[in-house]
Order: structure tokens, then sequence, then C-alpha cells
């Protein structure tokens, strides 16, 4: 496990983290290559989680990125492969994300920066200012919102975003979150281990494009109910929450948004405070 600098380091030294992103696939042959080409050259080390596709998906990582390092993973399960992925990066600073495209890869500067600045954990949101999705139902935004609004009340907290996974995290934050879940609901554990641990988390906005290609394996009400269990499991016993003043830095990048094309999109400093 690679040695982590520290808040403090980052912050007065200007040290440079190293970066690791962890991308699970399952079938995304189409797909991979689209977000691997795109990676910002902060990113450090490729971790591909992978052993259950019956296409070409590791092939085509490997074409588009010789330097991506492939673990194979057996066991189904979306946080059964991040943990996975978790375990084997190297780097100091982890982004999670998906591999269909649906997430910019050129984002993840944003993450990385907040982490540098002290965070230890920032989570995506597709609902703040800058940020949008042309990829949720009506009915998945409706289940979202309800557990948004759950997860707010139970953590004494105001995020725009419960459910969804660009995510940036510290390594040495990683073993406090205590990770077990194995399906999507480890974006839920994440973020409610997080605040019950007291970490540091800020949002930032993020676009949620369409799928590329392919059909994704969300299954609204399965996911929806396992999100559920996880929020109440990890609210006992209830914390109070100190949440970090300035949850978003002002920066200026070059991303895709809504619409064609890459015109810089400026993002406002987003802030909350706990309620008691």
């Amino acid at each position: 496990m690679a040695a982590f600098a520290g808040t403090e380091q980052f912050a007065v030294t200007g040290a440079t983290p190293m970066v690791s992103v962890v991308i699970p696939t399952l079938d995304e042959e189409r797909n991979i290559a689209w977000v691997l080409e795109r990676l910002p050259p902060v990113v450090d080390e490729i971790i591909i989680v992978d052993g259950r596709s019956t296409d070409g998906t590791i092939a085509a990582a490997r074409a588009a990125r010789p330097d991506v390092r492939i673990v194979h993973e057996l066991r189904p399960g979306k946080g059964v492969a991040l943990r996975a992925g978790f375990n084997a990066s190297r780097g100091d600073v982890i982004v999670m994300m998906d591999a269909d495209g649906s997430m910019h890869p050129g984002e993840l500067t944003r993450y990385v920066a907040l982490i540098r600045e002290g965070y230890d954990l920032v989570k995506g949101s597709r609902f703040l200012p800058g940020g949008g999705t042309a990829d949720i139902s009506r009915l998945r935004a409706a289940g979202n919102l309800a557990l948004l609004g759950f997860a707010n009340w139970l953590f004494y907290c105001e995020f725009t975003e419960l459910c969804y996974g660009f995510m940036a995290l510290r390594r040495s934050a990683v073993p406090r979150l205590r990770l077990t879940a194995d399906g999507f609901e480890i974006e839920t554990q994440i973020v409610a281990s997080a605040l019950r641990e007291r970490l540091r988390v800020a949002e930032v906005p993020s676009f949620e494009a369409a799928r590329r290609n392919g059909v994704s394996n969300l299954r609204t009400f399965r996911d929806g109910s396992r999100v559920l269990r996880e929020l109440v499991r990890a609210s006992r016993p209830r914390p109070v929450v100190e949440v970090a003043p300035e949850a978003v830095a002002t920066l200026a990048v070059a991303l895709p948004g809504p619409a064609a094309g890459t015109a810089p999109t400026r993002i406002e400093p987003a802030t909350w405070e706990p309620t008691q």
C-alpha cells in the first residue's frame, strides 16, 4: 500500500499525490476505450476490475491504454468490484467512475483538486449548478429524491445528491469506511460511512450523459431497497456531523455540459451547514 502524504503535506508543501482511477466493467467493449482515452494526465494508475465480461472488454481496454492494470474479480456486484479495485490500487487518491461513458473523465480533475485541499471524500452531484443529467427516468429521480431527503435528515446534512458513483477518496480514509456492500448500494455506504466517521466531504457538479452503448445493470426497486437498508444500518447510532463549510472550490475547467461542445464551465462555490 502506498504511503499517504496527508492533508497538511498536500496543502503546505504542494506535494503531488499519486492518483488511481478504479473502473468496474461488465461487457463494456464498446464503451471502455472512449473513457480511457479521455482520462486527464493527473491519473497515474488505471485499474479495470473485470472477470465476468463475455465480450472483448479487457482487450479493448488494453488496446486503448496498454498501461492499464486488470483485476480479475469473479464475484458479481459493483460493490465487490470497487472493493477489489480499492485493495489493488496504489494511489494516495482513489477515483471511482463508471465505464459506460456517462461520466466525463475530464471532470476528474475537480475531484482531485479538492482532495488536495484537504477533503477526505469528494462526491459528484448532478443537481448542483453546473451539473445535470440526460440519463435518469422520472421514477429513478423520484426515488433518488426520497432517499436523499431521508439521508439528509439522518445525518443533519444538506446534500444535493446521494446515488451517484463518481467519487474521489483519500486512501487513508478507506479503512475507516469499513466497506462491505456488494452492489450499487456501495455508493451510499461510502457517503454514509464518511459522515459517520466525521470525514470532510465535498460535492462538485457533474454532468451525467446517456450511456454510450448497451444497457445498464441498475434495477430501480431492487437497488433502491438496498440503498434504504444501507442508510438505516449506517444511522445507528446517529452521529452529529461537522460538514466542511466550503464544499466546492471555485475552479475553471473545460468540460462538456448538456449542450454539445466543450465550452468552459465555471463552478461556483457550494456551501451547507449541518442542522441540529
